[in-house]
């Protein structure tokens, strides 16, 4: 099939799962994650409508936000402090911050481009050592820690799910959900809408992650991969 029917196909499920839960399509951004695709199939999803991207290396991001400027970019990836300076100019949102020393250096090199650069901080809910994340009980500090900051304003949060169990998978992003609440309760921000975003799901689990109040799912094989099923 190709990528622009498999975008449709995706974005018109994602909308059915939305009412199945009685909730607003509109409230679930889909980032097509095009990490390790080529420009060319890129503006095929963009021909189909998507306009909203996922990329893990900064060459990659720094790459197709030159080609497709008027796109959103997001930066997924894990992130190394010697290539912040890359990523914040082309970042619309980077969703995997979960490091204290990274925010001094987002905070420069956002003041540089002239702008507040949204972030998630990641946690890792799971607990696997493979995954990368905040544990739960540090993300009060790490909220309490970007106030010193006043190009990084927190959107919420991302986490990954265990792989091979829905049912786990589920867990995982309910108990992202209960954090985030807590810590609306907790963390005394100024701004009205602080923490409204929840980044969880991707192509294997990601009707689990709306139907736990994800705000924004994260699919890349289901849309690029002639493989998925």
């Amino acid at each position: 099939m190709p990528i622009g029917a498999q975008y449709t196909q995706v974005a018109a499920h994602l909308a059915e799962v939305c009412r199945a839960c009685g909730r607003d399509p509109k409230d679930v951004k889909l980032i097509a994650v095009s990490k390790t695709v080529e420009a060319p199939r890129v503006q095929e999803a963009i021909d189909a409508g998507a306009h909203v991207f996922g990329e893990n290396r900064p060459d990659q991001i720094m790459e197709k936000h030159a080609l497709y400027p008027n796109e959103e970019w997001h930066f997924i990836g894990n992130v190394q402090s010697r290539r912040i300076k890359d990523i914040v100019p082309c970042a619309a949102l980077i969703h995997s911050i979960y490091e204290e020393h990274h925010l001094a250096r987002i905070e420069h090199a956002a003041e540089a481009c002239g702008k507040v650069q949204d972030i998630l901080i990641e946690v890792n809910v799971s607990g696997e050592e493979s995954k990368g994340g905040a544990a739960p009980a540090e993300v009060l500090g790490l909220l309490r820690a970007t106030e010193a900051f006043d190009h990084v304003r927190v959107r919420g949060f991302m986490t990954m799910a265990p792989q091979g169990d829905l049912d786990v998978a589920e867990r995982c992003f309910s108990d992202l959900r209960e954090l985030r609440d807590r810590m609306r309760a907790e963390w005394d921000c100024a701004d009205a809408d602080h923490l409204s975003e929840l980044s969880m799901g991707m192509s294997e689990d990601w009707e689990r992650a709306v139907a736990q109040g994800a705000t924004m799912v994260r699919i890349g094989r289901a849309i690029f991969s002639e493989d998925f099923a």
